[in-house]
């Protein structure tokens, strides 16, 4: 097992990252400070891995809520279905929610742990590649809006972070793919180093192996934990995690929350964001087509959906969180291994880079 430490002082928590973890009970009771627990988990992870947490809390005062799965389902509607559990089973403020699943899952399980009765306790065990290289650590948690991704959340740490790379081993070929768009990232934000390792060793994550899936999990927490310990409320250099995402989650709201995955609409916004970056003369067309490369070798989509129209793009983009002020921020590419934040862009620039994205 890898144990490392998102350091923010006294909410300091660690990431546990190894093979069969769910079995060793002592992980995950020794974050639990109260006797109750709430267990939320979706209707594809809870058959595979509920009675492995549910062992481990033995003697604890606990209740299991399944909720359906999906990205459609990450809604205030659901969110409630939350509320009424902890409510319904009278959990006061000394309980810990556990979310056992996905990004999803992790997400609307972490914005109910902020909110009910102002903040409980939250233990994040996150079951899929892209929830374990990426939105499990660091806190953000949210749900959708029929407007936009992740519109209404808060920042709320977990005690504990708990991957389990067994779990992996039951994760759709899709959805591998999906998580990997995360780890490539990055690759392009801040660490050519890995982004060198994952050209080479690209084909050992699609086919799992293990030593491979583990090193990547392990690098991409690093550089997670490093950025959230610097920039804890994304109030600077945190916003470089988001490359692709403005145009990514364009796509997801303009698709239809599901039809799309993440990391899908994430890949593709990725390389809409080198094309713009070479457009602005930042990277070179070398630099495009390795982006390109490495997204297509992951069996990730490299082009936007025609459905989604500049005027669809535009229309989603406008209400992104890294609008201020009336202008959009941009994470793009000042070269391979080093994004920037940035408003230095031209209209122009980004209605050739949607033109050019189908």
């Amino acid at each position: 097992m890898i144990t490392l430490k998102v350091n923010l002082g006294e909410r300091s928590y660690p990431i546990c990252i190894g093979k069969n973890l769910l079995d060793r009970s002592e992980l995950l009771t020794q974050h639990i400070p109260g006797n109750s627990a709430l267990i939320v988990s979706n209707e594809t992870v809870a058959p595979l891995y509920m009675n492995k947490v549910e062992k481990s809390l033995a003697g604890l005062k606990y209740k299991t809520l399944v909720l359906p799965d999906g990205e459609k389902y990450k809604n205030q509607e659901t969110l409630n279905t939350i509320y009424d559990c902890l409510l319904s089973n009278q959990f006061d403020r000394n309980t810990t929610l556990i979310a056992l699943g996905g990004g999803v899952i992790g997400d609307i399980t972490g914005f109910a742990a902020a909110t009910y009765q102002r903040g409980v306790h939250l233990i994040q065990i996150p079951t899929t590649l892209l929830s374990q290289v990426d939105s499990s650590v660091g806190g953000k948690t949210a749900v959708n809006h029929p407007l936009g991704k992740n519109m209404i959340g808060a920042f709320y740490q977990p005690r504990a972070v708990i991957a389990d790379t067994e779990t992996l081993n039951t994760l759709e070929d899709r959805e591998l793919s999906a998580g990997i768009a995360e780890v490539i990232k990055y690759g392009l934000i801040r660490d050519i180093e890995f982004l060198e390792w994952l050209e080479k060793n690209i084909d050992k994550l699609i086919s799992r192996n293990t030593i491979a899936l583990a090193y990547a999990i392990d690098r991409c927490c690093k550089n997670k934990a490093d950025v959230v310990a610097a920039d804890e409320t994304e109030a600077g250099q945190r916003a470089l995690l988001n490359l692709g995402h403005t145009f990514g989650h364009a796509i997801e709201t303009g698709m239809g929350y599901g039809n799309w995955l993440h990391g899908e609409a994430v890949a593709s916004g990725m390389v809409m964001a080198a094309r713009m970056s070479e457009k602005l003369g930042w990277i070179k067309p070398t630099d495009v087509d390795r982006v390109i490369d490495i997204v297509e070798r992951a069996n990730l989509p490299v082009k936007a959906p025609e459905k989604m129209t500049s005027k669809r793009f535009l229309e989603f983009m406008a209400i992104d969180k890294k609008v201020s002020d009336g202008v959009l921020k941009l994470v793009l590419l000042k070269d391979i291994g080093k994004a920037v934040v940035t408003s230095d862009y031209t209209q122009e620039a980004l209605m050739e880079t949607i033109a050019d994205s189908y």
